[in-house]
């Protein structure tokens, strides 16, 4: 990783690309389709060779429980899907990530590997972006609605909104009802802003100084990127199991 850094930082014209040079500017003018929707298409076609290379490795191996030897493409795969299943399962509960760890493990790999596009020159990460950013915010909200919805039934999922006990609920479901708004806005906002602000310091940097000095920068991104994604998932692992649970509403509410 450490080699991969210094290399970038060694043969990359920065100061082309950190005054605003991208790969994807020149096809982004003549398609008239946003960067930042390209390179999130870009992304999602390489998640599908990934998912046939890894399939492919998987099927020609003699037994495919035994991990290969070493730092493998595999084994990064296998590493971080067991990362994010055992997180998952400290929040949720091990039946509750058996049901949505796809869901799950789908959002940490498309945010993460969004991300990290951004530390390859030339190219602009699609998360920095308030649309994807707040698209993204948006579909967790919808699913975890959805999702309780099924678990609780709709009246059910309202009187979630409305508190432990019933005379409280004037008070109680306007305010649940605001923080729940805001999720898919605090989503994108957070996500957007510190993806933006990581790529702006590597910018200055690679623009000021374009050889070696970046390299602990290019670290930095790394860690952020990984870090961001995480707190994303770690979100809607928490909106999920809280909108899932099963609480004794209609017991209290008749008091």
């Amino acid at each position: 990783m450490m080699r991969l850094f210094t290399l970038l930082s060694l043969i990359v014209p920065s100061a082309a690309f950190a005054g605003g040079y991208t790969f994807i500017g020149s096809l982004e003018h003549s398609l008239h389709i946003k960067q930042h929707v390209l390179t999130f298409g870009l992304v999602g076609l390489l998640f599908v060779v990934a998912g046939l290379l890894y399939r492919a490795k998987v099927s020609g191996s003699k037994n495919p429980i035994i991990p290969d030897v070493g730092i493998t493409f595999r084994n990064i795969f296998e590493a971080m899907g067991q990362f994010i299943y055992n997180l998952a399962k400290n929040i949720m509960g091990e039946d509750a990530t058996k049901k949505y760890y796809t869901v799950i493990m789908f959002f940490f790999t498309v945010i993460f590997a969004n991300n990290v596009v951004g530390l390859i020159p030339g190219f602009l990460p699609p998360t920095d972006n308030f649309n994807t950013t707040l698209a993204l915010g948006t579909f967790v909200f919808l699913y975890y609605n959805y999702q309780g919805i099924r678990a609780q039934g709709l009246v059910g999922h309202i009187k979630h909104f409305m508190g432990p006990v019933w005379y409280l609920a004037i008070l109680i479901l306007p305010i649940e009802l605001i923080s729940h708004g805001v999720r898919p806005l605090s989503l994108g906002l957070r996500l957007k802003g510190n993806m933006e602000g990581d790529h702006l310091v590597l910018s200055i940097f690679s623009g000021l100084i374009p050889y070696i000095v970046p390299i602990p920068f290019y670290i930095i991104g790394l860690f952020v990127c990984f870090m961001q994604a995480f707190v994303f998932t770690l979100l809607t692992m928490v909106y999920i199991s809280l909108a899932t649970a099963h609480h004794d509403h209609d017991e209290e509410h008749a008091h």
